[in-house]
């Protein structure tokens, strides 16, 4: 067994659409990204690299490489299942938490747990998601930017 932790944090900005946990979440404002700029996603696939020993997610998939321009961040958590795989080990479980003042994430955690489930060939039962604020403090209390923490366990 091994265990990963991962962390990643996006500004909100205009004219994007809020993708998170692979679902978009109507909101006015999405995340800064090279990718779509799902920062759940994002911690996700480093907490599962890490597990596996392998280089973080911006090693895997660097922002000087056009491919992954405005890509869908589940394909990327699909592609680190695979790259995991190769070396052996799958995913046993996943656990998260997102950092964020608004939009109200309970309503989506489902769909997101849905679809990161999916991306990884895992139960739902395998996947949690959880959300609190920063209290109106710094960045993230402020609504400029999102964070969000995983833990990841391989087997």
């Amino acid at each position: 067994m091994r265990v990963g932790i991962g962390y990643d944090i996006h500004r909100f900005v205009e004219s994007r659409p809020l993708m998170l946990g692979g679902i978009e979440i109507p909101y006015i404002k999405g995340l800064e990204g090279h990718s779509d700029g799902d920062a759940l996603l994002h911690a996700i696939c480093d907490a599962i690299l890490g597990a596996a020993g392998l280089d973080d997610i911006g090693h895997q998939f660097p922002v000087n490489d056009g491919r992954y321009l405005n890509i869908s961040s589940i394909e990327l958590l699909k592609e680190v299942s695979v790259k995991i795989n190769k070396k052996g080990f799958r995913v046993e479980y996943v656990d998260s938490v997102i950092i964020l003042e608004e939009p109200k994430i309970a309503p989506f955690k489902d769909s997101m747990r849905r679809e990161i489930s999916a991306g990884l060939g895992i139960s739902m039962d395998s996947v949690s998601i959880k959300a609190t604020t920063q209290e109106g403090i710094g960045a993230i209390g402020r609504g400029e930017a999102l964070a969000a923490y995983a833990v990841a366990c391989l087997v």
